[in-house]
């Protein structure tokens, strides 16, 4: 016979090789396992990235000798029983354990809950020991050295200790943040103690640990429904970005994933917002029936399939866009910051300065600040103030005119303007601060909105064809293509059927010049096919549209009157995405008084 059954042991480093592929994913393995046992406290140690040494200790419900003489075994589990449409714990397949006593030397100790004594079992490259009395808390800890001495070739694609341990240190911040009522501790020789204590239901405060304290400040809350499926979580102000997608989390169901599904539709919720190069920082949990999502794709566990994976990206994007309509022109607490952190070079010059240790402000605490005198910044005697002539940046006579601006007006989110400086950046005096504009890239936008709307209220002008384009594509692309005629339509993109593998351009959009339609027809049926959307072809006219807007707004240089000013403020309280310009950039930087304060050393 040519056909052999494969030993148990080299099964399970097959096995091994998808499940475990570097330290860090045994160790999201055994937290997995640890939260799905209850645990309310984890403590995970490491050595050498992970290579020497993993240890994993929790408090949950612990294990009798016979269940840790069927938990490394493979398939045995207490997670699901006769199917998989209906997973509601982390771990399910009963891989975990015996995959990583096949590639390495592993170690369970554990006590249920109420007994009186605990019990052992060991792996190493895949030869088992049957469980023995062993002294334990109540939980479970389970400690696995030398990973992959067994099987050496793997062990020579691992990266340097320290990218392990950053991995390892990744995969904890995922699990913190899904459950900020587990404390997590992550130690060991080769790193610094991370250490997150427990939030209860205050999810913010988790992802303020983990994301940064500024998180809090710069977030907007998400809470959306759609069909059955939930989207709640946090994402950060178009402003509040990063380098990389690292600080994107996701989770289904509790669950957290890396689904491209999910990163392309936070993605597109911040187009026009978000510089080139730059991510934004988001938190999304989606609640759905296990029954509407397959866990079951990858032994990994961090892919996921959605039964209408339009739904879903549709409730990300439109929740998103929403939350940013609703409050994304606040400016980011890290441009206050920024600016501040500029400023104090001149302010160390003198030896015998040192910054001021930052402490909550209020007037009432200010040392040096006379409440009542007419010249005060934000109090509600600045209507006195508004009654002088307020001399301008700029020597142009309309610049200087006599400001007058009622105390309603400051009571505006963007406040009044006071002077223009350097003919580009607008000075505007608030309630309790002040905002400074940049002029050209907040008409921008006001410009670029203006077009955006332009293409959603009516059918935009087309170029006629000469010659109609015709476009040969699989049978099934034309299919889909042409459920989306009527839409193509009222982007001025006319297109209809020719033959079972064709179809035929007679119209583009005019706002597109010349356009090579065979690719843009390509393009938009790849599109149709991954997403069942046609948004590419919007896409290509919305970028027009931003370089139109980029061409036609308010020039650097140009001297405005105050008048204008003003209604430039007005128009951005009312234009929403008005924070950012069509690249990204913020329009507008705050200053609160408490910083004001701080910068003259007053508190």
């Amino acid at each position: 016979m040519f056909i052999k059954q494969l030993s148990e042991t080299l099964i399970n480093q097959i096995a091994a090789g998808e499940v475990i592929e570097r330290p860090a994913s045994a160790v999201k393995e055994l937290v997995e396992n640890a939260i799905d046992a209850g645990a309310t406290r984890i403590e995970i140690a490491t050595a050498g990235g992970g290579k020497s040494l993993l240890r994993v200790t929790d408090n949950g419900s612990g294990m009798e000798p016979a269940d840790l003489n069927l938990a490394i075994r493979r398939h045995c589990t207490s997670k699901i029983a006769t199917t998989l449409d209906d997973i509601r714990t982390l771990g399910f397949r009963g891989e975990a354990l015996p995959s990583i006593g096949s590639v390495a030397k592993l170690t369970i100790t554990s006590r249920r809950q109420g007994s009186d004594s605990g019990s052992q079992v060991s792996v190493t490259g895949g030869k088992t020991t049957a469980a023995r009395p062993a002294p334990a808390n109540p939980g479970t800890v389970v400690e696995v050295r030398d990973i992959f001495f067994a099987t050496p070739a793997r062990l020579k694609f691992l990266k340097t200790e320290r990218a392990e341990a950053g991995a390892i240190t990744e995969i904890v911040k995922r699990m913190a943040i899904a459950f900020p009522h587990v404390r997590f501790v992550l130690s060991g020789s080769d790193r610094t103690t991370l250490d997150l204590p427990a939030t209860g239901e205050d999810h913010l405060a988790r992802m303020a640990q983990v994301l940064g304290a500024e998180f809090r400040d710069n977030a907007i809350e998400i809470d959306a429904m759609r069909e059955d499926v939930g989207l709640t979580g946090f994402v950060g102000l178009p402003t509040f970005h990063r380098g990389n997608s690292g600080h994107q989390y996701a989770f289904v169901n509790g669950r957290p994933v890396q689904d491209k599904l999910i990163l392309s539709a936070i993605r597109g919720a911040y187009a026009e917002r978000m510089p080139s190069g730059r991510y934004p920082v988001a938190v999304l949990s989606i609640t759905l029936d296990p029954a509407l999502v397959d866990v079951n794709v990858h032994p990994a566990k961090a892919d996921v399939r959605f039964r209408d994976p339009g739904l879903v990206r549709g409730l990300i994007v439109g929740a998103i866009r929403e939350a940013l309509h609703r409050e994304g022109d606040r400016a980011n607490t890290t441009g206050a910051s920024g600016m501040m952190q500029a400023f104090r070079p001149g302010f160390s010059a003198s030896p015998a300065y040192r910054p001021p240790t930052p402490a909550p402000w209020s007037p009432a605490a200010s040392p040096s600040r006379p409440l009542q005198a007419p010249f005060g910044f934000g109090e509600r005697a600045q209507q006195d103030f508004d009654g002088l002539t307020m001399p301008a940046a700029c020597t142009d006579d309309a610049i200087s005119e006599t400001v007058h601006v009622s105390e309603d007006r400051q009571r505006h989110r963007l406040g009044a303007a006071r002077a223009q400086v350097h003919e580009n950046y607008i000075v505007a005096q608030t309630e309790n601060g002040l905002v400074i504009v940049d002029q050209h890239a907040a008409h921008e936008r006001l410009v670029y909105e203006a077009l955006r709307q332009a293409l959603n209220d009516k059918r935009l002008a087309s170029q006629v064809l000469l010659i109609p384009e015709i476009v040969d594509l699989p049978e099934e692309e034309c299919d889909r293509l042409m459920l989306h005629a009527e839409e193509l339509d009222r982007l001025g993109l006319a297109v209809e059927r020719f033959g079972p593998g064709a179809v035929a351009v007679r119209e583009t959009p005019a706002m597109l010049g010349e356009v090579d339609a065979s690719s843009l027809i390509r393009d938009l049926a790849d599109e149709v096919a991954e997403w069942g959307t046609a948004g590419a072809l919007r896409g290509k006219l919305e970028y027009v549209a931003a370089t139109m807007a980029c061409h036609g707004s308010v020039r650097s240089g140009r001297r405005l009157r105050p008048d204008e000013m003003n209604a430039l403020l007005r128009q951005m309280e009312a234009t929403p995405g008005s924070g950012t310009c069509n690249h990204g950039r913020p329009t507008f930087i705050e200053l609160k008084l408490s910083d004001i304060e701080r910068l003259f050393g007053r508190t």
